[in-house]
């Protein structure tokens, strides 16, 4: 078996792509995906996830955790990807009577492997900060916790300071960010130079797979908005590059630092702070990827995509 991984997402379009390379990479073993509110609300959230995997019908099928429904949130963005998340996609999905909740299948899934498991927050850190109150003990069962989100040096994507994943719940962040877990952050500064060109498309799976189904459903709206919205030429998926920083730990470069995030700010609320004094008080508690190699980690992705089964 491979690497046992749990995926914490709000799916979202790059959160899509991100759950297909787990899915079909025989070098992980996803055991759970978990939904949280983010991009869309916690009920859509939960239907993209479900959906996703019943239209995937992977080998082995991970568990699923439900976001929790009274799951507070700032912002979202279906200004970008639709009211969906997934570019008008309306995948069908069967509905679960009784869904098991994200914080508790964390909490459960941690502890039957404790220190194997790598977890990729894919989205605001609520369900992991939720289940590290719960279970004081379990940040240190984790094998390593890869962050999405937050920003090194470069302005934030929600507002001139904050990062979208870290805004949506800034307390949860700053709570996971504090915490003793082993962790990394892929701030947006780096996740942003690995961006797929149209030319993409024309490497996808074949339409009659599984894969090319949904990849080739999603991605050509996500395209368009990526253009209209945000004026980008091309992509940005920054939790498929969690999963090839993961897989191929040589296409990025990291850097131990001290992150906090800001709470009280009127213009700053939600921007990652990194104390970046020669003579700081405070010890670094986390690696961040400072830099990233964008051409072999588009065509790890690409390959990676190739790989259904």
């Amino acid at each position: 078996m491979g690497r046992k991984v749990i995926l914490d997402l709000d799916p979202g379009v790059s959160d899509a792509v991100a759950l297909c390379l787990a899915l079909f990479d025989p070098r992980i073993e996803l055991v759970a995906v978990t939904a949280t509110g983010g991009n869309v609300n916690p009920q859509q959230a939960t239907r993209n996830v479900q959906a996703l995997i019943e239209q995937l019908d992977p080998p082995r099928w991970p568990r699923v955790g439900a976001a929790d429904p009274e799951q507070l949130l700032v912002t979202d963005g279906r200004e970008f990807w639709g009211e969906d998340g997934l570019c008008g996609a309306m995948f069908p999905v069967a509905d679960l009577h009784h869904p098991h909740s994200a914080v508790k299948l964390l909490s459960d899934e941690i502890k039957s492997a404790p220190g194997e498991i790598t977890l990729v927050a894919g989205g605001p850190l609520s369900n992991i900060a939720a289940a590290f109150r719960r279970e004081p003990d379990l940040a240190s069962q984790i094998g390593h916790l890869m962050i999405v989100g937050g920003t090194l040096a470069g302005p934030g994507n929600v507002t001139p300071a904050a990062e979208f994943n870290i805004y949506c719940d800034a307390e949860a962040a700053r709570a996971v960010f504090l915490s003793p877990v082993t962790k990394t952050l892929l701030p947006l500064d780096s996740s942003s130079k690995v961006v797929l060109r149209y030319d993409a498309l024309d490497r996808l799976p074949a339409a009659s797979t599984r894969l090319g189904r949904v990849l080739r459903t999603i991605l050509p709206g996500a395209f368009l908005a990526s253009h209209q919205r945000l004026g980008i030429e091309g992509l940005a998926v920054p939790e498929a590059v969690a999963i090839a920083a993961i897989l191929y730990p040589e296409l990025v470069t990291t850097e131990r630092m001290v992150c906090d995030v800001e709470l009280s700010g009127e213009l700053t609320r939600g921007a990652t702070v990194i104390d970046r004094r020669r003579a700081s008080p405070h010890r670094p508690n986390m690696d961040v990827i400072v830099d990233i190699q964008p051409e072999a980690t588009v065509d790890c992705i690409l390959r990676g995509l190739q790989q259904e089964s």
